[in-house]
């Protein structure tokens, strides 16, 4: 009766061939996708399949290692929905879609970074051996270095441990560590989309406005005098990466947060580092900024003995 269903469909314009489901069906949201699972056991075993995909790898295939969804509660949402990039990107549109889920995300290539350019006459390092150690982590080769199996570039081979995401009942989802980490290893950048300070704050007025849970990252860098050099808005709402489930802890965490240069590069990217030795299952967490106690904030489970009970915001 039920593939009876799906033939019936065809009828009315849809197609009962399995492989054409299989490319459409990971272009589908979760609701979507629950609604039409539930049209026949075609469609059905075609979303698990898809569910199950999604669940093991949230990258799509961009990171050199499956980074996995792991809930123990079959009460739970098996995953968090969201378009991946590995990398700071351009707006997406509202018509945006991404396949998730498809047996060829593994074959998804990294895109580039549309903020890093090849500059012309640039030597880049000219350093005779591995500088990897010498360079400053802070700012490293890009496009016009002469050198390609050059060492000093750490942040931009995308992830390169074992790492897995997890639900907390308090705090929801949160980026665990899945093998030891030592002190000073490069665990992730902070990707999303690059926006204006101007639609930075009309996307967190609408944040805050709906309630939902937003992963707007400001960024401002210093001068010596205090005054703000630059500020940085990466929203991993809509688009981002693993690094949207690093969740805060007011003892500062176990990352360090560093804005890396390459030569070549319109803009710093905002990447992670251990600020000490991490063990295997340990939560990873970085603090989110200065807190002062805000009524209206949201509440902080980071579970530290300095935790302040609201988590920082921009307008603390």
């Amino acid at each position: 009766m039920e593939e009876e269903n799906c033939r019936k469909k065809s009828s009315n314009g849809y197609s009962n061939d399995s492989e054409w489901w299989a490319i459409l069906l990971p272009y589908l949201t979760p609701t979507e996708l629950a609604a039409i699972s539930s049209t026949c056991k075609i469609l059905s075993q075609i979303s698990t399949a898809v569910t199950r995909r999604r669940t093991s790898d949230v990258s799509r295939g961009f990171e050199n290692l499956l980074i996995p969804f792991l809930t123990g509660d079959s009460h739970s949402p098996p995953y968090s929905y969201f378009f991946y990039t590995p990398t700071q990107t351009l707006r997406v549109t509202p018509d945006y879609r991404q396949p998730w889920g498809s047996v060829n995300d593994a074959r998804l290539r990294r895109p580039p970074d549309p903020f890093l350019f090849r500059v012309e006459g640039g030597a880049g390092c000219l350093c005779a051996s591995d500088c990897a150690d010498r360079c400053c982590p802070c700012l490293e080769c890009g496009p016009s270095c002469a050198r390609p199996e050059c060492g000093n570039r750490a942040t931009q081979g995308g992830v390169s441990l074992r790492l897995k995401i997890a639900r907390d009942e308090r705090k929801g989802w949160g980026l665990f560590a899945a093998e030891f980490i030592p002190a000073g290893r490069f665990v992730c950048e902070y990707a999303g989309e690059v926006l204006s300070t101007k639609e930075g704050r009309e996307r967190q007025r609408r944040y805050d406005k709906s309630g939902s849970m937003a992963a707007l990252l400001v960024v401002k860098e210093h001068l010596p005098s205090g005054n703000t050099c630059l500020r940085m808005n990466i929203d991993a709402t809509r688009m981002g990466n693993i690094a949207r489930f690093i969740n805060h802890s007011c003892d500062g965490g176990n990352l360090d947060t560093v804005m890396v240069r390459s030569s070549g590069a319109l803009l710093p990217r905002v990447c992670f580092f251990s600020s000490r030795d991490i063990h295997e299952s340990e939560e990873l967490t970085f603090s989110y900024g200065d807190v002062s106690l805000n009524p209206d904030g949201r509440p902080c489970f980071c579970g530290a003995s300095s935790c302040a009970g609201i988590l920082p915001s921009e307008s603390t």
